[in-house]
């Protein structure tokens, strides 16, 4: 069997995960399959290292993880980090005092760097429920006080889409802002992506974007469709990521992932 594509790069939440954050078994044996073909699965995530580490326990996943929104490239079967890229905490400054001249206070969060950073939220900020880990401080300095991947921002009245694109406007080239899933709007290095991070672990593989194959679900999966020769949006997507991709699949509840990589399997067999 020839594989069409030697790697095949999945976004976590809202694509690879459930809604309860478990891989299915039909989407496990689809990637067995594909990477006993000879292909490379590679997860490209917004999430830090240590908020994506046990999930690949759990998947028994040894390979390089592109994490932390491309800022990290991660090897899981060494638990070593390859690369760590960090925001500039004045440009942060900056960025931020600006947004919040355009449209008022904010509530802040930030992702220490490192393979155990915590991740910090101030008043206000509203963190999701679930297993993940996050500290809650009362002194907005100390989120300074180390180095970051990046800033969380949200506002009491704009919603996900409309703070992304009034912080985008107010920062200029300063930084880069994306919205990466439901109540997450980050502040990044500039220039930092999925297709940067995902270039450099594809790079320690061997294999170029006209080789790759990627999934996702929203808009800071952009740049990671841009970057492979072809990009499947799920059904739950984003709409601006949906405008962008080669194809639809099914939702993320509804094995998405399984449903093309069976196709191209089925079809690759002579």
């Amino acid at each position: 069997m020839t594989f069409p594509y030697k790697l095949v790069a999945t976004d976590l939440d809202g694509t690879l995960l459930r809604d309860d954050d478990t891989v299915s078994e039909r989407t496990r044996e689809a990637l067995a399959e594909v990477t006993a073909a000879g292909a490379a699965h590679i997860i490209v995530t917004g999430r830090g290292v240590p908020w994506t580490r046990h999930i690949l326990d759990d998947l028994g996943y040894d390979g390089l993880a592109v994490c932390g929104q491309g800022a990290q490239v991660y090897h899981a079967g060494e638990r070593k980090l390859l690369t760590s890229l960090t925001l500039d905490r004045q440009l942060a400054g900056v960025a931020l005092s600006r947004i919040e001249s355009e449209i008022g206070p904010l509530a802040l969060a930030a992702s220490r760097d490192g393979l155990d950073g915590e991740v910090l939220f101030g008043p206000g900020y509203r963190i999701q429920e679930g297993p993940l880990p996050a500290v809650f401080v009362d002194d907005a300095t100390e989120m300074w006080a180390a180095p970051l991947n990046k800033i969380y921002i949200q506002h009491a009245e704009l919603d996900d889409d409309a703070l992304a694109r009034s912080a985008r406007e107010a920062v200029g080239s300063l930084v880069d802002v994306v919205m990466a899933g439901p109540g997450v709007v980050e502040i990044l290095p500039l220039g930092l992506s999925k297709a940067t991070g995902l270039s450099l672990a594809a790079r320690r593989l061997g294999v170029k974007a006209a080789d790759t194959l990627a999934f996702g679900d929203m808009p800071n999966d952009i740049p990671m469709f841009g970057w492979a020769q072809h990009g499947v949006a799920m059904a739950n997507a984003h709409d601006d990521l949906k405008a962008v991709a080669h194809e639809i699949t099914a939702s993320n509840q509804h094995d998405g992932i399984a449903v093309v990589l069976e196709e191209l399997l089925r079809t690759s067999r002579p």
